[in-house]
């Protein structure tokens, strides 16, 4: 195994300096006699600092356009950020498209950056904005939690140099490797057509590509006709984490699609299309593949920060409904990779979802709902969300149930008698614990004995000393039930 370079992107809301930073690091750390002027991008570069101590000096940066690129590489299987920047202007604070940021950062489970620009003008206020992450559960380290902030201006350069060695300092962490023996695992971010036909940008995370190599872009086989660096320069082989762009596609694949030296038929089945669903209704929503879901979950957009308050509020205290991301503004693509990823629907309250994305939507299967009236959205979203749970409920088998009829104290130890009703229990169980029918909590048998003898099980009109770890606390009368 040896050592790869950690692959970036950069997150936040447009304005906010994503395309300014990017383009100050490429300029002030590839030289110019490097890359002799070329302006020509391939949705990817790297880098190389002059800092010693890391298991690497390199970084290589996806230099695409914000959150929607990085939802549709996820929603596609394509895991090719290692680690995030969230950008956010030191003056304007967070904003609608920084909240969709975090969301899709959160949902990654990647390590991030907060990255706080603008701080060469006078109205910047970085402690505002670090206070104002708080309500999005994220927490600087200068606040006493764990993620990392530093202070930039990306026009300056102020504060970039501690930015770049945070990101190696992260990514030491995450100790990224790679086997030179591998098959090859490449993604492709970007695609175009020129006068030398198809190019796919791509990055490589594990093994070696070179030209003249066979590979598989899903169950289609081609041929690698010329291999390109981020620099431009024909290059014969390349190793992970490095950008570069190849030739010799017969048609243009789908950004996000896997490159492999080894047939990936089995993924081919997984994407064929499904029947499309164009509305949101009872049936779809308590199909089969949702059976072992207790939630629905939903990405909600509202034209105004005080609908999505109020839906918010109401919807927050319905524990069958899952929020991915709440956020002001119309349905963009983004949204509908983000679902696919997490298994959500979208749902819109005076929030406009244009042809493009209505189309993109069926193609990807997700549903859109989209509302005027706010008591229809939370009656229906409600009504579902609990057809869902009680669905849920009645198809869990239960295997036995008993009914507390004493409780004991014995050298400290809380010991439940209790008479079985149903079925039977045994040892290390998971049990619910039920009083007038409501669910009061959930634990495991521990001890079972009958008759002052340890016993592993427990059948119906037997009685029985019980304990149970975690401790609830359990009165006469309760049910216990063992659930599978």
């Amino acid at each position: 195994m040896k050592p790869r370079p950690p692959v970036v992107t950069i997150l936040g809301h447009v304005d906010h300096g994503k395309t300014t930073l990017l383009d100050y690091i490429r300029k002030s750390r590839i030289a110019q006699k490097e890359h002799g002027g070329i302006t020509q991008k391939i949705g990817a570069y790297e880098i190389s600092l002059p800092i010693k101590g890391y298991t690497t000096n390199k970084i290589t940066f996806i230099d695409t356009p914000g959150h929607e690129a990085f939802s549709q590489l996820r929603a596609r299987g394509a895991n090719v950020a290692d680690i995030a920047i969230l950008i956010i202007d030191a003056k304007d604070s967070i904003m609608p498209q920084t909240v969709e940021s975090i969301s899709h950062i959160k949902n990654a489970q990647i390590p991030f950056i907060v990255a706080l620009n603008k701080v060469d003008l006078p109205e910047a206020n970085p402690n505002r904005v670090k206070n104002d992450l708080m309500k999005y559960e994220i927490i600087t380290e200068d606040k006493g939690g764990k993620v990392p902030a530093v202070e930039i201006s990306a026009k300056t350069g102020k504060g970039v140099d501690e930015l770049l060695e945070t990101i190696l300092f992260v990514a030491s962490d995450l100790n990224l490797q790679y086997d030179p023996t591998a098959a090859a695992e490449a993604y492709i971010i970007e695609t175009k057509k020129d006068k030398r036909g198809i190019a796919a940008s791509s990055i490589i995370k594990n093994g070696t590509l070179k030209v003249g190599q066979d590979i598989y872009i899903y169950d289609k086989k081609t041929k690698i006709r010329s291999l390109i660096n981020d620099l431009g320069k024909t290059i014969n082989e390349v190793i992970p984490s490095m950008p570069f762009e190849f030739l010799g596609l017969p048609e243009m694949p789908d950004v996000g699609s896997e490159i492999s030296t080894i047939s990936t038929q089995p993924q081919a089945e997984e994407i064929k299309k499904p029947e499309v669903i164009e509305t949101l209704n009872m049936a779809e929503l308590l199909r089969p593949e949702k059976e072992k879901e207790e939630k629905i979950s939903i990405i909600l957009k509202t034209e105004s920060q005080g609908s999505l308050e109020a839906i918010i509020n109401t919807l927050g205290k319905n524990e069958n409904i899952n929020i991915i991301l709440s956020a002001i503004g119309n349905i963009h693509r983004s949204d509908v990779f983000l679902a696919k990823t997490t298994k959500s629907i979208i749902v819109g309250f005076n929030a406009e979802v244009n042809n493009e994305i209505k189309e993109l939507a069926k193609q990807e299967k997700i549903i859109i709902k989209t509302y005027s009236i706010i008591y229809e959205l939370l009656e229906e979203l409600g009504e579902v969300a609990d057809l869902l749970k009680e669905k849920e409920v009645k198809e869990r088998i239960l295997k036995g149930e008993a009914k507390n009829i004493a409780t004991f104290i014995i050298e400290g130890e809380k010991i439940y008698g209790v008479k079985i009703t149903k079925g039977k229990i045994n040892l290390e169980d998971n049990i619910e614990v039920l009083r007038s029918g409501s669910l009061i909590g959930k634990t495991k048998l521990i001890s079972l004995k009958h008759r002052a003898k340890a016993v592993t099980e427990i059948k119906k009109d037997q009685e029985a000393g019980m304990i149970f770890n975690p401790p609830l606390d359990i009165k006469v009368g309760d049910m216990i039930q063992s659930i599978l």
